[in-house]
């Protein structure tokens, strides 16, 4: 999930250009936790282990926005950092449990659609001159939904004595995540179809 700019007392955005901050390393840990969840889940099938990073890296994507705006933090290099961290946790994860059957390719293929039409819209928007949309609060919480059931469905997968409660909590916040992130996605569509048009508009008027 994206952070916002943090004014400072003065109103002005706060650590805009930093890059060595809190908040960034943070992020950077995470993205580091991508590959270390595949090499101990794909490779050495340390399943308990993988459970712990993909939850510990998977659900603490809040941490570095919450800290980078109290203390100020805030920067570019954060805003791409975190949203970055999270789509590859959601699409590494995909990737790795439909290798091993942990969830069926149909919702992989799901989610991986949504994400198509997602690079389709910021690729027309960068031809007008636009940079990605704010992330709505309905993307935020398909994520949070999808990187919670990550870590539930390796433990069903991994233990069978909580297999069948486990399996039904995560199956749970993995289809509400999925319904979740395909509205966000079209209200993604939504917006930047809007900014087009008024980009058009305002070319058309500026050539008559």
């Amino acid at each position: 999930m994206s952070r916002g700019p943090a004014p400072a007392g003065d109103g002005s955005t706060v650590a805009a250009d930093r890059v060595l901050t809190l908040p960034n390393l943070i992020s950077f840990v995470r993205l580091l936790g991508v590959p270390l969840f595949l090499w101990l889940f794909l490779v050495v099938h340390a399943d308990v282990i993988a459970v712990v990073v993909l939850a510990v890296g998977g659900t603490s994507d809040w941490v570095d926005g919450w800290i980078a705006r109290r203390m100020r933090q805030v920067s570019r290099l954060g805003e791409l950092l975190d949203p970055l961290a999270d789509r590859l946790y959601i699409l590494a994860t995909l990737l790795a449990f439909t290798a091993r059957d942990v969830v069926p390719w149909q919702f992989t293929a799901a989610l991986l659609a949504r994400e198509l039409l997602l690079l389709g819209s910021l690729g027309v928007l960068r031809r007008y001159g636009y940079g990605p949309p704010p992330v709505h609060y309905v993307g935020k919480t398909a994520t949070f939904l999808l990187l919670a059931a990550f870590p539930i469905l390796l433990l069903a997968a991994a233990a069978p004595s909580v297999a069948t409660a486990a399996g039904a909590i995560g199956w749970g916040l993995a289809w509400w995540g999925l319904v979740l992130y395909w509205v966000a996605g079209a209200m993604y569509v939504v917006q930047a179809r809007r900014l087009v048009r008024v980009m058009r508009a305002r070319r058309a008027g500026a050539a008559a």
